[in-house]
């Protein structure tokens, strides 16, 4: 194995390793699907289908996974769901 393919090697486990973290949505009886969706695309930077996509998923089986990445990237963005009065967590 050659320098080149260990460095990215290496590069590839790093970033497998700081995307360990997931933020979880859960349902709830208060939010529409138009809140959810719009607070999807303006938090987590979703593209309208994906956001929709989402908050089916969230309805029908009470839970999704709506953005990794390190705990770090996330945490501000699952604030910002919180604060929306979304529930969610990172896992």
């Amino acid at each position: 194995m050659s320098v080149k393919e260990k460095i990215k090697e290496q590069v590839s486990v790093q970033e497998l390793l700081a995307n360990n973290y997931e933020i979880i949505l859960f349902n709830d009886d208060v939010n529409t699907f138009d809140h959810v969706i719009d607070t999807l695309i303006d938090v987590c930077d979703h593209e309208p289908l994906q956001a929709e996509q989402c908050a089916l998923l969230v309805h029908y089986t009470g839970k999704c996974g709506v953005k990794t990445g390190s705990y770090d990237e996330l945490e501000p963005q699952c604030s910002a769901l919180l604060s929306a009065g979304l529930s969610a967590e990172i896992q």
